[in-house]
């Protein structure tokens, strides 16, 4: 029996496919990438904005017409499509045998083996109950990074987020086993350890009564083999002076934080449910590039929120000139049914959202570029994510550049390498949003 795992959306999302890949190979269940030669399809997938909704669907349609014609004998879906519209799909796609649920992906195997039994069945748990954790991740990104789910679930309650519906409340993985979770990732020649969760900085504060990242990271930091230890998904209202000291003050810690801040109008984000408002923005972004100068911050934005002015727009525009963040990324807003802004009055129309997220972008590009140029002459320490065909060339990335979501550093150079490699590099060029390089002889 060969299984075909579909992973779409996020990289929580993908500890969740990996952990399911851990669980099945220990059944002693095969993996392929064939489409052809699969004879079990397992979409695990996303629903967060209307573009990840319709790639789902799309895909669990694509698998259902080989269900249908006999081509699969069994096709499953999970994620967070999966579980908040588990009655649409069964209606809509009779193909689909089973739906496991956010918080019940332990029960994947007995999800399979009953629809192989012929006696298919839905698995769910209660979304508040604790999360999976601690089985051994399958890790997909290459075997050089992973990611680490340090948490489940949300409590801030955005007013456009579908998150706390499909993903339940906030809770913490207990620290011990993080940290052996870490240790098998490791050993197994992980040398950068991405931390994950709805929201990293709430970390242990409904396990231990406080916000315990910065000692979660000083742990990970002990562990023999990790060189980068990188953190996403940072509210800025949470960020602590211990977490700062942290990053600034543990080597292997990567300096840079990924801080969606979503707006910068504080009449913006009160409507968006945000804790936060553009003085607190202007402080803590303040207070991280002073203890630590070199530090790269990146931040999402939302164009077009219901009730957004032209007003705003300008504000966030001239917020984001300002403070000029190495990384950035806009989404226009999605209207997401059973959330509280998608009834809200003046709904912004969709070439607005469109036009402005463009604008946006641009003014982006420019930064980014200018930043770019400013690390020609540096000297940095790169990670090899692999070789050019047929050059001597590399494709690396730089403590600046978490994988998938920011630029590469391509090196030219004749020595082999292997990725995984951490070589240090001399910055001889910036194109666009990627830099140029040549290995740093002392």
């Amino acid at each position: 029996m060969k299984i075909l795992f579909v992973s779409l959306g996020c990289d929580k999302n993908l500890v969740d496919t990996e952990m399911m890949l851990g669980m099945l190979e220990k059944k002693g269940y095969s993996f392929t990438d064939d489409e052809a030669e699969a004879e079990a399809v397992i979409v695990n997938t996303c629903c967060f904005i209307g573009d990840a909704k319709e790639e789902s669907i799309n895909t669990l349609l694509e698998f259902a017409e080989r269900r249908k014609e006999g081509g699969l004998k069994a096709l499953i879906a999970c994620g967070c499509l999966a579980q908040r519209y588990r009655e649409e799909i069964q209606k809509e796609i009779p193909q689909v045998d089973a739906i496991v649920g956010t918080n019940a992906i332990e029960e994947i195997a007995a999800a399979l083996e009953e629809t192989l039994q012929g006696g298919a069945r839905n698995h769910y748990r209660d979304l508040d109950l604790a999360p999976a954790a601690g089985y051994p991740q399958i890790v997909t990104t290459g075997g050089h990074y992973a990611y680490l789910k340090i948490s489940e679930g949300c409590d801030k309650h955005c007013t456009y987020c579908v998150i706390p519906k499909v993903r339940g409340r906030y809770r913490s993985i207990p620290m011990e086993t993080l940290l052996a979770q870490a240790e098998d990732l490791a050993e197994k020649g992980v040398k950068e350890l991405i931390l994950v969760a709805q929201e990293t900085t709430l970390y242990g504060v409904d396990l231990y009564g406080k916000k315990t990242l910065p000692e979660l990271l000083r742990k990970l930091a002990e562990i023999p083999g990790l060189y980068w230890i990188r953190v996403l998904y940072c509210y800025p209202e949470e960020i602590t002076e211990e977490l700062i000291e942290t990053i600034a003050s543990e080597p292997r810690i990567c300096h840079y934080l990924d801080i969606p801040i979503q707006h910068a109008s504080d009449r913006i984000l009160k409507r968006m449910g945000r804790k936060t408002d553009q003085a607190s923005l202007r402080e803590i972004i303040k207070k991280l590039r002073e203890r630590i100068p070199d530090i790269c911050l990146r931040t999402t934005l939302i164009s077009g929120f219901p009730g957004e002015t032209q007003e705003d727009y300008e504000e966030l525009y001239n917020f984001v000139d300002e403070m000029e963040f190495d990384r950035l990324g806009v989404f226009p807003y999605s209207q997401e049914e059973d959330t509280p802004a998608a009834e809200m009055a003046d709904q912004v129309p969709e070439e607005v959202k469109l036009f402005r997220r463009d604008e946006l972008m641009e003014l982006q590009q420019e930064i980014a570029f200018e930043k770019a140029q400013d690390m020609v002459g540096r000297v940095l320490t790169v990670m090899i994510e692999g070789k050019i065909a047929e050059e001597d060339a590399y494709v690396a990335r730089t403590y600046r550049d978490a994988p998938d979501v920011d630029g590469y550093l391509f090196l030219n150079a004749s020595a082999e390498l292997m990725t995984g490699d951490l070589v240090k590099v001399l910055v001889t060029d910036a194109n666009e949003y990627d830099l140029i390089g040549e290995i740093y002889h002392e």
